[in-house]
Order: structure tokens, then sequence, then C-alpha cells
């Protein structure tokens, strides 16, 4: 029997454990850096396969490490379990079905990678003991990925200093192999502080915080021509200061997020919007605060590993979806606007485009593509400056489907998720295993990651003195 063949029996063994666990995490979605219950159950889980754990790990509340073994190599396996606001949702539902008003929903599935993490960690625990091999295996349950980037936080505490290779994946509508880089971000809130005033009465009296926000807004928008092209800039008013038309509003709110390639790009962008914060502030005559909500670096891709990791893929294969998978990912499909369905095999080489035409669930593995800038953010990006770090994506939703959606809620509960986050384990663990088994892999893995750096260090982008939000 290959060590394949092994993995995935040690891995259906304990199907049933993974489930319950994803579904459980799935019931109770919190945000970032509240995630307390889901922390709970993971921390459970790994104790009763008997990993060694620490809680509040990098002064982060929710941030949790598994550790069984010892000596090297060390291996590191990255979950998630933060959930997004405002995306309430019944599981399996093929309409947007909201469970609570304005209530959290797992819409990018870190209910799935979390413990499909943690499923590849205990299939490889049991593997070294049915082998009589030693290594050191390690579980990070990492907070608010989506914002607050709780690995950054983590990388800058040295967290993952010692591991040797770092291990993940993401819930997807592809399963492949992660070829991309991703962009730097850097996220703040600018709270601009005005007076209130009758704004009929006595309109002079008042100093408008509002105008400040609106102001610093056209200016960031002309400020859009003139940076790299890759560079996105996004903001949302977050508090506006009132209803009251006839109020001068006093105080208001605008959290901006900037993301480019490098992290430099990302800190010299930052600096002229908050130059044009301050220009604001100047045109309204009011005050400005600047509260730092988040960064994340761009994320350093190794070809020597997403090579290993694509064979056991290939080895491990795609699952059997039924009748009912097919069904119910046409009418989850049918939700979507032509203009989404039309994106649903964008990127993909022409062959793979023809194996799959006219399906709604992706079932061919489909060649591996160049590397490529991805246009979102990851916090798995700090981790990939500190130690080589390869991810994978499996077929976890209907084809077509677009993260942090009610329709990724709804099918994080149902078989094809399951199945996705059970083949995602097995590629990691036998990613794992094969590392193990093969040292000479790991120095070549390590060697590249030194190159690719080319004698640049990891520098932070949190700044000095910034303490980890607490519960």
């Amino acid at each position: 029997m290959s060590f394949h063949e092994k993995i995935s029996s040690l891995i259906e063994a304990k199907r049933d454990v993974s489930i319950a666990l994803s579904d459980a995490i799935w019931a109770v979605p919190e945000l970032h850096f509240q995630e307390k219950k889901s922390v709970q159950y993971m921390k459970a889980a790994l104790e009763k396969e008997g990993f060694a754990t620490e809680l509040g790990i990098a002064g982060l509340d929710t941030a949790l490490v598994g550790t069984y073994g010892s000596g090297k190599p060390v291996i590191a396996f990255l979950g998630e379990y933060d959930a997004l606001p405002g995306l309430s949702q019944k599981g399996g539902a093929t309409q947007c079905e909201p469970l609570e008003d304005s209530g959290n929903g797992h819409g990018c599935g870190h209910n799935l990678l979390g413990t499909g993490a943690f499923a590849a960690a205990v299939a490889v625990k049991d593997y070294l003991e049915q082998n009589n091999q030693s290594a050191t295996i390690r579980f990070y349950g990492c907070p608010a990925e989506e914002n607050g980037s709780g690995k950054a936080y983590m990388a800058k505490a040295g967290i993952f200093d010692d591991a040797d290779i770092a291990i993940s994946w993401h819930p997807g509508t592809f399963s492949t192999v992660m070829t991309c880089n991703s962009l730097a971000n850097y996220a703040v809130t600018f709270k601009f502080t005005g007076k209130s005033a009758h704004a009929a009465a006595a309109p002079h009296l008042g100093r408008s915080a509002l105008d400040a926000v609106e102001l610093m807004n056209v200016g960031v928008n002309y400020l859009r021509e003139h940076v790299v092209p890759e560079a996105r800039v996004h903001y949302a008013v977050t508090n506006s200061g009132g209803t009251s038309p006839n109020v001068v509003q006093p105080y208001a709110e605008v959290t901006y997020l900037v993301r480019a390639p490098k992290k430099q790009q990302v800190q010299e962008i930052y600096k002229r919007v908050e130059n044009i914060a301050k220009g604001a502030t100047l045109m309204t005559e009011t005050s400005l605060e600047i509260d730092f909500e988040g960064s994340a670096s761009n994320l350093i891709p190794n070809k020597t590993l997403y090579n290993i990791m694509n064979k056991q893929l290939l080895e491990i294969g795609m699952p059997n979806y039924t009748i009912e998978d097919e069904q119910h990912a046409q009418t989850i499909f049918n939700t979507f606007s032509p203009e989404v369905q039309a994106t649903a095999l964008l990127g993909l080489k022409k062959d793979d485009v023809v194996q799959l035409k006219d399906k709604v669930i992706a079932n061919h593995i489909p060649s591996v593509l160049p590397e490529f800038i991805m246009g979102g953010s990851t916090d798995v990006g700090d981790v990939s400056w500190n130690v080589p770090t390869v991810q994978c994506t499996t077929v976890c939703m209907a084809l077509g489907t677009p993260l942090h959606t009610w329709q990724v809620v709804s099918q994080g509960v149902m078989p094809i998720a399951h199945k996705g986050m059970l083949q995602a384990a097995k590629v990691m663990a036998c990613t794992a295993v094969d590392l193990i088994d093969n040292p000479a892999l790991i120095e070549e893995a390590k060697k590249e990651w030194k190159e690719r750096l080319d004698g640049e260090t990891y520098v932070s982008l949190i700044p000095e003195g910034t303490k980890p939000p607490k519960l």
C-alpha cells in the first residue's frame, strides 16, 4: 500500500469527526479576533488526538498551536476559522435565506479550511506513529484572516521561525495548487472630529467631520491614476456621524484598505493617502485620529513545493460526485448572473476549458498555471516570508461561486464542501509525508525560498508598539 493510500485511509477513518467539527464551527460564525467558541472546538479536537495545545499565542486570545512529536523536520499546518459579517445563511438553501438578520456567516469557507488542516495534521501524526517515524507536527489555529490579519501578529512574534515547511489550503471551485503571489495590504481607519451646529440656523458655527471624509475620498479617487496599475485602494464609510441632515456632523469615520504587489509600494501609497486625509482636515478645520486595523505581506510562492503538492493532488484524484451533488450545484449556479457565470472558467488553459465546458462541478484537475499576482490578499503572505509555504485549493462549491457570498455559506455544510475538505486534507498530509521521507526536498524548497527573497528580510507592516487586539 502506497503512502497515498495509507493517508487516504487514515483520513477516511475519521471523516465523521472532521465533518462534525467543520459543521460545528459553521454553526457558530465568529468575526475576527472573536473566535472564542471556534477555537475551543479546535482545541478540544486536537487534545483528543494527543496534541499538546497552547492557547493565546502571540498575545492573541483566539490563536492556538497544537503540537505532536519532536525533532526535525517541523511541519506547520495553517488553519483558520473566522467568519464574515452580514452573510448569515441557511445551510443548503438555494436562495438567500438568512438565519439571522445582519448575522455572520462562513462566506469564505474557513470552517472547512481550519478543519481540513486539522485533519491533515492528525493523519500525518497517525502515519508517523504507525511507521515509527519522528517529526514535529504543528497545527496553527490562526484568527482573523478576513480582517485584522492574525498571522501577521503571529509572524511578527516569531511563532513560525523554527518551522521548516508551512502547508495550507483554501476552499474554492477548482482543485489545483496555488502558484500565485498576492497583494500586500494595509488597513486603517481615519476618524475625523469637528463641531456640531444647527445646519440651518448656524451653519457657520459647524465644522463637518463628514465633509472631511467626503473630501478625503474625492482626493483618494484622484490619486488612483497615479499609483502602480496593480494597486487597489478600497474604502468604506463606517460612521457618517448621524442621520439628521439638519445637524452638522461632528464625527465621522472611514476605513481604507490599500493593496499593492510589494510591501514598499503599500507603504508609499498609504503615506499619500494619509497626506490626503491631513489635507481634508485643513480644508474643514477638523482634527484627525488614525487607527491601525491590520496588514498583510505579499505571498512568496515556491515552485519546488507546489510541484510536489501537485503530484499528491494528481495521485489522490477527484472525489466522486452524486446526482444530488450535481443537482444542488446546478441550482446554486442558476442563482448567479450571466456575468458571473461567464467567469466560471476564466484563467484556465484551453484544454481544461474543454474538459469543464457545461459542467457545474469541476470534476477535472486543471493544468498548473504559470505564476501570477492575484487581486486579493492573505496573511499567509507573512508566514511565507518566514518559512517556505505551499497551498492548494479544492472544489468545495459550484463552479463560478464568488467568495464572500451567501452561496458559499449555503454550500459550506453540503457534501460537496465536505468532499473538498477531505480531499485537501489528503493532499496536504501526503505533501507533508513526502517531505518528511525526502529531506532533500525540504532543503531544495529552502534554497528556492532564499533565492526568491534575494537577501530581503521580513519586516512586519504592523506599526511598532501596536498591541494585538483583545476579546
